[in-house]
Formats: C-alpha cells, structure tokens, sequence
C-alpha cells in the first residue's frame, strides 16, 4: 500500500513594495524557493510582502506594539473552515531590517533572506518561540532546513556574539 500523497504548498506570490535592486534582495524565483522548502506538506496560498522600513515599523506597531521596524512579520489567515481557497498567510518582510542584519552578523544577504522566510513560514505552520522548549524547537527546524540550501546555522553567530 502506497503512503498518501503529502499536501503541496500553493502558490507563492511575491509583492515587492521596495525596488528589486534595493537590499540585495534574492529573485522572486529564489524568494518562493525559501518558502516552498518551508512549507513542505503544508497546503494553501502564502504572500511574500517585501516591505520599506516606515511600512514595516507601521505594521509592528499595529499587531505587536512595537514602534520600530522589525525583519519579518507572519499573518497566518484567519478564514472560516469551509472557506473554498487554502490560504497560510503572508509574511512581511523588510528589506532594509534584513539587509542591515545580515551585515551586522557576517551573513550573506541571501542566506538571511532564506532565514527570515523560513522563519516566518514555520511561524505560519505553527511554530513558535515563547519559552526555551519552543525556541530550541523552531531554531533546529531552521537550521536543518538552511543547511539544504547550503546557508551556516544562523544561531552560531548570535551564541558566538553573546560570549564574549
């Protein structure tokens, strides 16, 4: 008897609210790649929101009280069970947050990029990091996934960085 077939990832689209040129931002080809490997299994629609600094610091505001931009913002959808479309979410993510970060910590853009969607993917799959169990939880899920792509553990920096 043959397993059933997992549930594929919908599609993935990329809204650029900032020129592509701007942050050394990945291909939108390269940006739905980052997604669909986090999402593997899951089914439904995702929206990948590249956003400016003032829109991000706007929505941190608003959802999470916070009154600066942030690198990325996950938006799981809150729709009725019967509702005829499978939609995760969107995630939002700002372009010169991430671009900033990936200088401070001695990261490629592009392995940041992938790090913040997955990131932000695995929050919309229901992963979270609340409390230790949770964080060392998502962390593992992040960095294993990373590593398929080639991209370092994004944690070694921050332990390394908190040592000395």
């Amino acid at each position: 008897m043959n397993p059933p077939p997992q549930a594929q990832a919908g599609p993935v689209s990329v809204l650029r609210d900032v020129p592509a040129s701007e942050a050394d931002i990945p291909s939108d080809a390269r940006l739905r790649e980052f997604a669909r490997l986090a999402l593997e299994g899951a089914a439904g629609e995702l929206n990948l929101r590249i956003v400016s600094a003032v829109e991000s610091q706007r929505l941190n505001s608003q959802f999470r009280g916070k009154a600066k931009p942030t690198n990325v913002l996950s938006f799981p959808a809150e729709l009725p069970e019967d509702f005829p479309v499978a939609i995760l979410g969107d995630l939002a993510l700002c372009a010169a947050v991430i671009r900033r970060e990936a200088a401070e910590q001695g990261k490629s853009p592009e392995a940041h990029w992938a790090h913040m969607i997955i990131h932000g993917c695995l929050h919309l799959r229901g992963y979270d990091h609340q409390d230790d169990d949770e964080a060392e939880r998502m962390e593992a899920r992040e960095t294993a996934l990373l590593a398929t792509l080639g991209f370092a553990d994004p944690y070694l920096f921050t332990e390394e960085s908190t040592d000395s």
